[in-house]
C-alpha cells in the first residue's frame, strides 16, 4: 500500500487540482490511498473530496502542516508514506516513481517541484524569481540534509524511527530531515518524482513565507557560538547578494520568458533579500523571533 498525505488550510480549488492529478495514477502491484488532512481550514473541504470518491478526508484542529501529516500518517495503513502539498500538481508517473525507487532501496525521497506559470512565455516577477530560487530542493538535499515536506516520500518504517514531524514553531522539513540524517538515513534527489507548484501572487506573499523562515533561522544562530555576531554580518552581505546571483540568472534553465524573465527575476531577487536584510537587522537588534516565526498563517485566518 502506497498512502498519499495531502495536509489542506484553506485551498480548496487548488486540493481539487491536486487530487485530480493523483486519482488516476496507478503502480502495478500496489493498492493506494489518499488521505486528506484538513488543517483547521474556515470551510471543511467535504465537496471536494466528495468528488473523489476514494478519498478521505480527515482533520487535524492544531495549526501546523506538520502536525497535520502526522495525524494522516496515524490514519493511513501503507507501507510507504508519499507527501504532497494541497497546492501541488502530481505529474504523471509521480507515484510509481515512489514505488519504483523504494523498491531499489532507497530510504527517503526528495522530489523535485517546478513552478506552475499561467502563461509559461510571459511569466510574472515573482514566477520569474521562484522558478530560480524557490523548491530548489537538489540543493537543500546535498548541501543542508533535508528536503521540502510538500513533495517527500519514505517508507512507514524511516518515519516510525526518525519520529513525528514538529509543529508551527520550527521549519519541520528541515527538522525532520536533518533528524533522519542524524540516524544514518539518506536522502536522494528524484528528478522523476516531479510536482508543479504555483508561484506566490505578491511580494507580500513572499514576505510572509519569508519571516517564518527568517525567525527560525535567527534561533538557529542564537544557539551557536558567536551567533549574533555572524547574524549580523550575513545581514549585511544580504543585499549586495543579488549581484553576485546575476551570472546565476543568465544561466538558468529554469527561468521562461527569454531575457525579460530573467530581468524580472533579478528585480524579484532584489526586492525579496533586501526586505530579508531589515528583517535580520531587526532581529539582531531586539532579539525577538517569536512573531516571524509564527507568521505562517497571516492573514488567512
Amino acid at each position: 500500500m502506497i498512502s498519499v498525505i495531502i495536509p489542506h488550510f484553506n485551498q480548496p480549488d487548488h486540493l481539487a487540482r491536486c487530487l485530480d492529478s493523483l486519482v488516476d495514477q496507478t503502480v502495478a502491484g500496489h493498492d493506494v490511498e489518499i488521505i486528506v488532512v484538513d488543517n483547521n481550514s474556515r470551510t471543511l473541504p467535504e465537496a471536494v473530496v466528495a468528488a473523489f470518491p476514494d478519498v478521505r478526508l480527515i482533520s487535524e484542529t492544531e495549526a501546523g502542516p506538520g502536525l497535520a501529516r502526522n495525524t494522516g500518517v496515524a490514519a493511513c495503513t501503507g507501507d510507504i508514506l508519499a507527501f504532497i502539498d494541497a497546492d501541488c500538481i502530481a505529474h504523471p508517473g509521480w507515484l510509481s516513481a515512489i514505488a519504483t525507487r523504494i523498491a531499489a532501496g532507497q530510504q527517503i525521497l526528495g522530489g523535485d517541484v517546478r513552478i506552475h506559470h499561467r502563461d509559461a512565455t510571459r511569466p510574472t516577477v515573482w514566477e520569474a524569481y521562484e522558478s530560480e530560487f524557490a523548491y530548489r530542493m537538489e540543493y537543500y538535499i546535498r548541501d543542508q540534509g533535508f528536503t521540502g515536506t510538500g513533495n517527500l516520500a519514505m517508507t512507514r518504517a524511516v518515519f516510525e524511527d526518525v519520529g513525528p514531524f514538529g509543529g508551527i514553531g520550527i521549519a519541520e522539513d528541515r527538522d525532520w530531515g536533518q533528524r533522519a540524517s542524524a540516524k544514518g538515513y539518506v536522502t536522494t534527489w528524484a528528478p522523476d518524482m516531479r510536482a508543479d507548484h504555483p508561484a506566490r501572487e505578491s511580494f507580500a506573499e513572499l514576505a510572509r513565507k519569508w519571516d517564518r523562515q527568517t525567525g527560525h533561522d535567527f534561533e538557529m544562530y542564537m544557539a551557536r557560538p558567536q551567533g549574533r555576531i555572524k547574524w549580523l554580518i550575513r545581514s549585511l552581505a544580504m543585499v549586495v547578494s543579488p549581484l553576485a546571483t546575476l551570472p546565476r540568472i543568465l544561466r538558468s534553465t529554469r527561468i521562461n520568458g527569454g531575457l525579460t524573465g530573467r530581468f524580472k527575476a533579478f528585480a524579484g531577487l532584489t526586492a525579496i533579500r533586501a526586505h530579508r536584510s531589515r528583517r535580520m537587522l531587526g532581529l539582531a537588534l531586539t532579539g525577538r523571533s517569536t512573531s516571524l516565526s509564527n507568521r505562517w498563517r497571516e492573514d488567512e485566518t
